[in-house]
């Protein structure tokens, strides 16, 4: 049949080609027992751009290298400056660009601890003239669009600021200060 045919073009495609397949199908022939094994994701006909386009974007983001030039991980997490683009568990996760900036900076320096000051100066500029308050609140809006039960990267320092941690291991509270020595 057609839809055999295509399946074994698949695996010998998949087998020598360097670019992951993504099988269109039909809702009949949805549990085809080779579909799984010879495509890296699997869309129904008939589908949407937008689901179309996520579903390439993830498989991308799972493609690139871990030590790609401009790519930031933390477990799930990964940030591309490059395209400006952030995956949580390889799903794009939607940040205003204040966000984005604040992530981008903690991420790249993970374990540094950032005072809500320099964040300003840093993310909003020398210039931003807004209440330290500001910081408090993006970060809670960050954490809301990539923290969960199992997810969390940014820590409060009590009375000094934030600290980002590559471990995603869901924290039982918020750390306290430690002093230097």
């Amino acid at each position: 049949s057609a839809e055999r045919g295509s399946i074994e073009g698949l695996s010998k495609r998949e087998g020598g080609g360097r670019l992951p397949a993504i099988a269109a199908i039909s809702w009949e022939h949805l549990g085809a027992p080779d579909l799984r094994i010879h495509a890296k994701d699997v869309i129904v006909v008939p589908w949407r751009l937008g689901e179309l386009s996520l579903r390439i974007r993830r498989i991308q983001a799972a493609r690139e290298p871990a030590d790609a030039p401009g790519v930031i991980r933390a477990g799930d997490l990964v940030i591309d400056t490059n395209r400006y683009d952030v995956y949580l568990a390889g799903r794009p996760v939607l940040l205003t660009f204040k966000e984005y900036e604040l992530l981008k900076l903690l991420a790249g320096n993970p374990g540094r601890v950032y005072n809500r000051e320099a964040l300003l100066e840093q993310v909003w500029g020398y210039h931003y003239f807004g209440g330290t308050r500001t910081v408090d609140v993006h970060v809670r809006r960050l954490r809301s669009k990539i923290e969960d039960a199992t997810h969390t990267f940014i820590d409060t320092v009590w009375n000094v600021g934030y600290r980002f941690h590559a471990d995603q291991e869901r924290h039982t509270g918020r750390a306290q200060a430690q002093p230097q020595a």
